[in-house]
């Protein structure tokens, strides 16, 4: 059984109903794979400002968890040690939670076991992206800034190592700029 905190439900009402319940989700309009990603600013926990069109030269994985969420939690620790590995060859992963700041020391907990940089999203409607409430779901951006993978679209969306390697890896190669 799910166990959601009352807070978090509050904050995502219907949309996590729906999602718990395995409907699809709507897919934002600007979000397109082949397409440029919409940008986004991560703003981390200990303050910096991380925005995708600052990362041009680098392949971005953009990941949406909650600390409520098992399968995010399930993913996260897979997830930073793909990232911890492939760091030098141009990867960034930025982890926006879906938490309130009610659970702030619970976020700051599982951040510091990861190696990407983590902070609040502070509001599930991301424009471009739309509502993030499909947990966990990632979009996966080249070194163009172009968007090549859509979290919308899978209806298994957690990365697993395949899926990484199959469509991140590839864009880690020299050739793939």
């Amino acid at each position: 059984m799910i166990s959601i905190p009352m807070h978090s439900l509050r904050r995502f009402g219907l949309a996590c109903l729906l999602c718990l319940l395995g409907a699809s989700p709507a897919c934002a309009n600007d979000l397109h794979v082949g397409r440029p990603a919409p940008d986004i600013t991560l703003h981390t926990l200990d303050g910096q400002r991380i925005a995708l069109h600052d990362l041009r030269g680098k392949t971005v994985i953009l990941t949406f968890w909650a600390t409520w969420c098992e399968p995010c939690r399930e993913e996260l620790p897979l997830l930073s040690r793909y990232a911890q590995a492939h760091a030098k060859q141009g990867l960034v992963v930025l982890g926006f939670s879906l938490d309130t700041p009610e659970t702030l020391a619970q976020v700051r907990q599982v951040a510091s076991s990861l190696h990407f940089p983590v902070g609040l999203l502070g509001d599930p409607h991301v424009p471009g992206y739309g509502r993030i409430w499909h947990l966990p779901v990632s979009f996966v951006v080249d070194r163009r800034g172009v968007l090549v993978d859509d979290g919308w679209n899978d209806r298994q969306p957690a990365l697993t190592q395949e899926r990484l390697e199959r469509i991140v890896t590839p864009l880690l190669e020299p050739s793939s700029s």
